[in-house]
């Protein structure tokens, strides 16, 4: 195995030099880094990346929490955080929580056991408030969190325009006509529900249309909770839903087909989260698009840069088939 007292004798340099040149130390000289990591790669050379964790108390290893690896949304944040912590030289570690706290505490505490250059982390709908967090991460490693955040903790933030997204997508329903709109919710307990719930209820507002609470229907973001969601909405009259989510929104069109509703003519659906199943039911569902990679890039970088500020990413309405009534 090659060693760093190798390419110093190949060079004719210290092992302290290579050493931090190989760790791109600004102490060494562009053009000794450059010719340290040439040789480095001719030779074979590795880095023992155990060693050198044990060495700094940090490893290369940046961890990601996230509810469900299966939600492309969160997919695509990992892809897109992976792309740039891979330049950089880090790997990624993946963790899910199903939506439990249990979990989430024991992925936290795994990846500080792990020595982790820092964690990413969305939180389960379960946690309530970041107490948990920041007692299992203790004071030390750097936390980023994204989508779902608490404001009570420090550190970097990058979420969506959530409000400005809901707004957009209820104006739309009622632009097409729809004059009883009602709303899937998640938990009040998560930011990005009662953001999207204020957006909506504004909306409503400005389209001059009432604001009716038996409309909301709470804890209804998965498949079969907008099913049952949309049973709600029918009977009592809704003609319309924005759903703030995107599994919930296929639910309810599910629900809708099986009961002879025709969609857009006789109900509008609008719903969050631009999962490819959208653009490809019948009809195709008008949804908001998160921007999720790039929201995996903010969250990367904000590590990266060593930034504790609030980065807000746009959301984009994809206007389909399932709310254009005015089309027919």
């Amino acid at each position: 195995m090659v060693t760093i007292t190798d390419i110093a004798a190949a060079l004719g340099v210290t092992p302290s030099t290579v050493s931090r040149a190989l760790a791109g130390s600004p102490r060494v000289k562009p053009q000794t880094r450059e010719a340290v990591l040439k040789t480095a790669a001719e030779m074979g050379y590795e880095r023992n990346v155990m060693a050198s964790s044990l060495r700094s108390g940090r490893s290369q290893i940046v961890g990601i929490v996230v509810p469900r690896i299966y939600h492309e949304f969160f997919s695509k944040v990992i892809a897109g955080a992976e792309s740039l912590l891979r330049e950089a030289g880090y790997n990624l570690m993946i963790c899910q929580t199903h939506e439990s706290l249990d979990a989430e505490v024991k992925a936290l505490k795994a990846l500080r056991n792990n020595h982790v250059a820092a964690v990413l982390l969305s939180h389960s709908l379960e946690a309530t408030d970041g107490s948990h967090i920041a007692e299992a991460l203790g004071g030390e490693i750097p936390l980023v969190q994204f989508d779902r955040v608490f404001d009570s903790l420090p550190g970097a933030k990058v979420v969506n325009d959530n409000f400005e997204g809901a707004y957009c997508a209820t104006r739309l329903l009622a632009s097409n006509g729809y004059t009883r709109i009602g709303h899937f919710s998640g938990l009040q307990s998560c930011s990005v529900f009662r953001e999207r719930l204020a957006g909506y209820r504004k909306a409503l507002e400005d389209s001059g249309l009432s604001y009716d609470e038996g409309l909301v229907f709470h804890d209804a973001i998965m498949r079969e909770s907008g099913r049952e969601a949309a049973k709600k909405a029918l009977e009592c009259g809704c003609d319309a839903i924005y759903s703030a989510g995107a599994f919930s929104a296929l639910g309810a069109m599910e629900y809708l087909r099986e009961r002879g509703v025709q969609i857009p003519g006789e109900f509008g659906i609008a719903g969050t989260a631009n999962e490819s199943f959208t653009a490809i039911t019948v009809p195709s569902l008008t949804t908001l698009d998160q921007h999720s990679i790039e929201m995996g890039r903010e969250a990367a970088k904000a590590f990266l840069y060593g930034l504790s500020s609030i980065s807000v990413v746009s959301m984009e309405l994809k206007i389909r088939e399932s709310s254009n009534r005015k089309t027919i």
